[in-house]
C-alpha cells in the first residue's frame, strides 16, 4: 500500500506561481507513475500533468507551456510547479501514484486562483 501527503496548495493571485509537492511512502522506482489531477466544483477529476518511472512526461493541453511536473528520487516526492495560473485553475489538486496494479489517491489540496 501506498500512502501519499499532498502540500503546497494555497491562495495565490491570477498570474501568479505555486509549487505543489506529493511525498509517496515507499521507493519511487517500485511505483509505475505518478500524477497530478485537479477536479473543480461540480466537474469530474481530470488529469493534470504525470510522469513515469521512465521519466516520460504528459500534460493536459490546458497546461502546457504554464505547468512542469518533476520528481525528486531520494525524496520520493514529485512536484507539479504551477506558473502564470488562471482562475480556471482553481480546484483541488490530487496525487496518484500507479503501483502494482492498483492507483492510490493523496487526500488532496486546494488551489484558488483569483482573478
Amino acid at each position: 500500500q501506498v500512502q501519499l501527503v499532498e502540500s503546497g496548495g494555497g491562495l495565490v493571485q491570477a498570474g501568479g506561481s505555486l509549487r505543489l509537492s506529493c511525498t509517496a511512502s515507499v521507493n519511487f522506482f517500485s511505483i509505475n507513475a505518478m500524477g497530478w489531477y485537479c477536479q473543480a466544483p461540480g466537474k469530474q477529476r481530470e488529469l493534470v500533468a504525470s510522469i513515469t518511472r521512465g521519466g516520460t512526461t504528459n500534460y493536459a493541453e490546458a497546461v502546457k507551456d504554464r505547468f512542469t511536473i518533476s520528481r525528486d528520487n531520494a525524496k520520493n516526492t514529485v512536484y507539479l510547479q504551477m506558473n502564470s495560473l488562471k482562475a480556471e485553475d482553481t480546484a483541488v489538486y490530487y496525487c496518484k501514484a500507479s503501483y502494482r496494479s492498483y492507483d492510490y489517491w493523496g487526500q488532496g489540496t486546494q488551489v484558488t486562483v483569483s482573478s
